[in-house]
């Protein structure tokens, strides 16, 4: 893919309503090259985080030896707070 300079592109904002986990309309650009084709999108930190989490949780199920350990985690009950953690070791 070639690299454009930066005034031959343009970003188009758009309204996008995301409905997952009760998420508000987001802002979304669309950046163009100068002939109007669509190269690339700028998305909301908190969606990125959020595709990025999504993406990591799909790849490790591809795992079944991975896919049983986060099951295992989900149903663990028993642990140790963040609070507890520290204090044990001294941090």
């Amino acid at each position: 893919m070639r690299r454009l300079k930066a005034d031959r592109l343009k970003a188009v904002g758009l309204n996008r309503a995301m409905d997952t986990k009760g998420m508000a309309t987001t802002e979304i650009q669309i950046v163009s090259s100068e002939s109007g084709e669509p190269i690339a999108v700028i998305v909301p930190i908190e969606l990125w985080r959020e595709i990025e989490s999504e993406r990591e949780t799909a790849y490790l199920l591809k795992s079944e030896t991975m896919k049983d350990r986060l099951l295992q985690a989900a149903h663990r009950q028993n642990g140790m707070s963040f609070e507890a953690v520290v204090e044990k070791l001294g941090v």
